[in-house]
């Protein structure tokens, strides 16, 4: 992934960068990193902020758990739709 593709997803995101550099998207939207190397996949899930630091990127989780990849090994993303706000159909 690009420095670019990068930039265009955090903006399809709607992500904010905070004092401490993490481009954090709005409550409730998160983002989900496809990687791959050397034969070996990983998808990075529930992604709430993500921290550029040179080649690497910091990625943080609702979880709380940091991994920190290179941006190069990253090859897509995917942002999930904006929360709704209507009443979900059943009993409650």
């Amino acid at each position: 992934m690009t420095e670019e593709h990068l930039a265009a997803l955090l903006a399809t995101a709607e992500a904010k960068k905070d004092a401490q550099g993490w481009a954090k998207t709005p409550e409730g939207r998160l983002m989900t990193l496809y990687v791959a190397s050397g034969g070996a996949s990983l998808t990075v899930g529930r992604v709430e902020a993500i921290r550029i630091k040179g080649s690497l990127i910091e990625v943080r989780s609702v979880k709380g758990e940091t991994y920190v990849i290179a941006l190069a090994d990253v090859y897509a993303g995917a942002v999930e739709a904006p929360p709704t706000s209507g009443r979900k159909a059943g009993f409650i």
